[in-house]
């Protein structure tokens, strides 16, 4: 009898460790998105190198597909925003700004009272070259914490003016 249970236990760890394996074979390298969905934007950041990544279905227009914010690691993703599928105009904020040398863009949400802003800002004319990818999360009432990314991020912006045919371009600096 002992020893069923034993086996049943190692049987229901090892299922359980597969289902995660299996889970995390399923993202991209690289990023929290799945097989069958576009790396929008994806870096690792922090001490722990934990990955913040934005993964679109294949399609991504105003009135099809989504758009996903991902936090934490292979396997164990920390927050998904949002949780139910929508469009992505109904739960981000787009900006895009662009002329020669300078390229700022911007993808926000609100969860909690908490606003997450990834960016990716680059400004050729200044010097030296500035260039910076990075989450930022701004909780009510405190002060913003800024994480980095870790070397280049992966970054596809391209579907996001057809999914944001609204969005707001930023002012000229």
């Amino acid at each position: 009898m002992l020893l069923s249970k034993v086996g049943c236990a190692l049987l229901f760890v090892l299922c359980v460790g597969l289902a995660a394996a299996s889970n995390v074979a399923q993202r991209q390298p690289g990023s929290l998105c799945e097989r069958g969905e576009k790396i929008v934007f994806s870096c690792a950041v922090g001490k722990q190198a934990k990955i913040v990544s934005l993964c679109s279905s294949k399609e991504l227009t105003k009135d099809r597909g989504y758009l996903k914010y991902r936090f934490g690691l292979p396997g164990k993703i920390e927050l998904e925003y949002p949780k139910e599928q929508k469009l992505a105009r109904e739960a981000f904020k787009y900006t895009h700004y662009f002329r020669y040398q300078v390229d700022y863009t911007t993808i926000s949400f609100t969860l909690d009272g908490h606003e997450y802003m990834v960016s990716d800002d680059f400004n050729g004319e200044e010097r030296p070259v500035h260039s910076a990818q990075e989450l930022t999360i701004t909780p009510p009432n405190k002060k913003d914490v800024t994480l980095k990314c870790h070397g280049r991020a992966k970054a596809q912006y391209g579907d996001l003016g057809d999914a944001f045919p609204d969005h707001k371009d930023f002012p000229e600096p």
